[in-house]
Formats: C-alpha cells, sequence, structure tokens
C-alpha cells in the first residue's frame, strides 16, 4: 500500500536512507519536507505494515523532480521501486507536469536500468554532482507533457 509519509514513519525512513544512501538525509529535512515545504510529496510504501521503500518528489509549475527513491535490500526485486515510479509518474501527469527529471549515481546501473524500464532517457551528466565521493550524476527525463485523459 502506498500512502503519504506521517512523521511516525521517520524511524523507518531513518533505516532505510542509512542502508541504501551514502550521504543520508536527516530526519530534519523530512519534517521539513513535510511540514514546510510545498512542492514536496513524500509517499512510503508498506508491506504487511512495515515500511519498505519511499518516494520524495516535487512537483513544480509544469515539472516533478524525483529527490529520492529507495527500497530495503531485503525487499528489492519485488516490483516495489516499479510501484513507487508508477504513482509519482500518475500524479505528475494529474498534476499537468511536461516532464519528469532525476539525478542518478553514474555508478548506479541497476537504477538506471530500472529508470530506462519507464522510459526515462538519460540526457546531461553532472560532473562531481556527489559531495560525499564527487561522482558524476546522469540526469534522466521522461517528457510526459500532454498525457493527461
Amino acid at each position: 500500500m502506498i500512502r503519504k509519509m506521517k512523521e511516525e514513519d521517520f524511524k523507518a525512513i531513518e533505516i532505510i536512507e542509512k542502508e541504501c544512501f551514502k550521504d543520508p538525509y536527516k530526519i530534519e529535512q523530512y519534517e521539513y519536507e513535510i511540514n514546510d515545504n510545498p512542492v514536496a510529496n513524500l509517499y512510503v510504501l508498506e508491506e504487511a505494515g512495515e515500511i519498505v521503500g519511499f518516494i520524495d518528489y516535487w512537483i513544480t509549475f509544469d515539472a516533478c523532480q524525483l529527490t529520492k527513491l529507495a527500497v530495503l535490500t531485503k525487499h528489492r526485486h519485488k516490483g516495489y521501486a516499479s510501484l513507487l515510479i508508477m504513482h509519482m509518474v500518475e500524479k505528475a501527469i494529474q498534476e499537468d507536469c511536461e516532464a519528469i527529471l532525476l539525478e542518478v549515481r553514474e555508478s548506479n546501473i541497476e537504477a538506471q536500468k530500472l529508470y530506462e524500464k519507464f522510459e526515462f532517457l538519460a540526457i546531461n551528466t553532472r560532473k562531481n554532482y556527489y559531495s560525499d565521493n564527487h561522482e558524476n550524476a546522469i540526469v534522466m527525463g521522461k517528457v510526459i507533457g500532454g498525457l493527461k485523459t
């Protein structure tokens, strides 16, 4: 089940962050996202009462920017990341977004393949993008303008 993230979810989110990201967000960043960022959209995916993944994306004007997507390692390859991406795409279409953009680590081939499955294309490289190791980011995008029915 996908639902809006709540403050009560932060402990589970912190565990996922530490497992999935080299430079995890602090809980204060999620507090800001939920309480003070009007463009933020944060959702969790629950399976049998456990939060197994989450997505954070921003919708500004006519664009959607994926900021975070994570699934616990033990729950990967079950289609959960795909469900979260489909949720984001549906919401972006409902909000009349023209495109969805994201950055992904150059070394994260598995994530790149997942995004390609949803017709995201590599459109640029941001040199030294990640502060932890100065790895490049691949900018990927998907045009969705005109898909609202």
